[in-house]
């Protein structure tokens, strides 16, 4: 069994990803190496929440000394402290993976592998690999929307771009049985996503390469793409909105994702500015997922 031990969390919001980023990395200066794994993560309602694991008790009076001179008083006085118990986390996650169906796929573990409808493509990600499986709103809006177009289209040239678990090549890659470019900026996420597509008989059509964006020759001779899919964040994509037009075919479609339904608007304009058209939108759990075509 894989068990974790207790840790020690404190916790607070603080307005917006600037001031998030800025307070991490002040945090990150004042306690000395190894004392707190420290992070930001943007919530539903638009906030940032930091968060601190400590693998011993803390000294909540330090805490809340070392937060005021990062972020002021208020917030200090705020913050919130308890304790993550041990737990066998490859067990909790199994029991909270079923099946979730996106249109004609399916993403499974390993133990509900008997339980995906035959005319289905099972996607089978490792539980001990569970982050990205399909279970957050962004995949499963990526998933429709590319099911969606299979409707219709047969793209050949196909690139998932900051691929995570592989959930999305792998899934261009069973439907089309065509080669998929795969990329991410974590050397771990590529070995996951190779490995993941080996465990889901696709390893011989889906490449991963580790890349920062379009930088990588990789792209230039897979290029230009038929279908982009992008499930990332807003501010990576707005980002990424003049190099993945130029890599782009006539008529292409890109899919995007990873961003808050109030953040469309924004990655929209970005996109429309390229010369890529809004042609659906999917609103699920608060977060949104966008069908663009290449017009220019």
């Amino acid at each position: 069994m894989t068990f974790t031990p207790s840790t020690y969390r404190a916790g607070f919001a603080i307005g917006d990803e600037t001031a998030a980023k800025r307070v991490v990395d002040m945090l990150n200066e004042l306690f000395v190496e190894d004392e707190a794994a420290i992070a930001a993560f943007e919530n539903p309602g638009g906030r940032w929440d930091v968060i601190m694991h400590f693998a011993a008790p803390p000294d909540q009076a330090r805490i809340r000394d070392l937060v005021a001179t990062a972020t002021g008083d208020k917030i200090a006085e705020n913050i919130t402290f308890d304790t993550v118990e041990a737990k066998d986390w490859v067990k909790a996650t199994l029991e909270d993976l079923v099946p979730v169906p996106a249109g004609r796929f399916v993403v499974h573990g390993q133990h509900d592998r008997a339980r995906v409808p035959p005319n289905k493509l099972g996607i089978e990600i490792e539980a001990a690999l569970a982050f990205g499986t399909g279970h957050h709103g962004t995949t499963r809006g990526c998933l429709l929307l590319l099911d969606h177009v299979l409707k219709a289209w047969r793209p050949q040239r196909v690139l998932d771009l900051g691929t995570g678990t592989g959930v999305l090549a792998i899934a261009a890659a069973k439907a089309l049985q065509e080669n998929v470019l795969a990329s991410d900026i974590d050397p771990l996420s590529v070995r996951v996503a190779q490995e993941n597509a080996r465990l889901n008989g696709s390893g011989h059509l889906v490449q991963v390469i580790p890349a920062t964006g379009f930088s990588a020759p990789q792209f230039a001779q897979a290029g230009p793409f038929d279908l982009v899919l992008a499930n990332i964040l807003a501010n990576p994509l707005r980002q990424l909105a003049t190099p993945m037009a130029r890599h782009l075919a006539p008529s292409a479609l890109v899919i995007l994702s990873g961003l808050l339904t109030p953040q469309a608007a924004s990655v929209i304009s970005a996109y429309r500015a390229r010369g890529l058209v809004p042609v659906r939108h999917l609103r699920i759990a608060g977060w949104s997922s966008l069908l663009l075509r290449n017009a220019g």
